[in-house]
């Protein structure tokens, strides 16, 4: 009988606490593409640019599209194009190099291994981003996935995409934008009132999650927990000190400020229209 064993194992990796944080720039970037995609394509490939964060958290902040074609089970990608945007991308923000790449779709698909073959040679553990523009489970879901290899012994078998954690964070006017992306159909874009106003409410709930947390733990019903009693403080200290009358006024001066410049802009639109009008009518005259 023989002494070793042959043991079927996974490659040693950090994918276990590795972590990634993308943009919402990146989610229009690809939204877009995946819009002016060709008829003939069913989903769309690029590449993810950013940095490496110095607590080993991968940074995506920009990204662009790859031209490929798929044939069953192969995928061939314009890597000439591929390397053309790179450099022109370095030459704006030399900081920002290859973090993994992306495509349309839910989850992982048979071609995801040979694109991501290629990417692994561009970049150390690229990270797979993925984002689901069908609406398939009713909104767009977006995951990110890292490679590990399956091995028998010396010989590698085979690759096995593991789902890492994914932070979407983004301020209220990048939500308001997000909020209407993953919706499958809208009457019409929010104007900026409606978007305060959808803001504000969802400000109104988190207040009323935080009174409800806050008197559970005074009548003792939960446990308090130091972290979020801190982040509570620091918030609240933030917040600054003005007497409600100053309060409002700003808050109204800001909105007249806004409404100023929407009618100005309204202005300059008939303007323009109406020049616009008056050239043409000029030169059939």
């Amino acid at each position: 009988m023989a002494n070793e064993h042959t043991v079927l194992q996974f490659s040693s990796s950090s994918s276990s606490s590795l972590s990634a944080k993308v943009h919402p720039l990146v989610i229009f970037n690809i939204s877009d593409c995946y819009v002016r995609r060709p008829d003939q394509a069913e989903r769309v490939i690029g590449t993810l640019l950013g940095s490496i964060l110095p607590d080993g958290t991968v940074d995506i902040r920009n990204s662009y599209a790859v031209p490929h074609s798929e044939f069953s089970d192969q995928v061939a990608l314009d890597i000439d194009y591929h390397h053309n945007m790179l450099i022109s991308h370095q030459k704006v923000n030399p900081k920002e190099v290859i973090v993994g790449w992306y495509s349309t779709g839910l989850g992982v698909t048979g071609g995801s291994a040979l694109i991501h073959e290629f990417y692994s040679r561009e970049v150390p553990n690229p990270v797979h981003l993925t984002v689901d523009t069908g609406f398939s489970n009713g909104e767009g879901t977006i995951k990110a996935y890292v490679s590990a290899n399956l091995s028998l012994g010396d010989r590698q078998l085979a690759a096995q995409f593991q789902e890492i954690p994914l932070d979407l964070r983004m301020i209220e006017a990048e939500r308001v934008g997000y909020d209407i992306l993953k919706t499958t159909a809208v009457d019409k874009i929010p104007t900026d009132l409606e978007g305060m106003e959808a803001t504000m409410e969802r400000l109104l709930a988190l207040i009323d999650d935080v009174y409800k947390y806050v008197d559970n733990v005074v009548e003792g019903q939960i446990a308090p927990d130091n972290n979020i009693g801190r982040f509570i403080s620091s918030t609240l200290a933030s917040v600054p000190k003005l007497p409600p009358a100053a309060f409002d006024k700003l808050v109204n001066d800001s909105l007249q400020d806004h409404l100023l410049l929407l009618y100005l802009s309204s202005i300059t639109r008939t303007q323009l229209g109406l020049a616009e009008k008056l050239n043409t009518a000029a030169q059939i005259l």
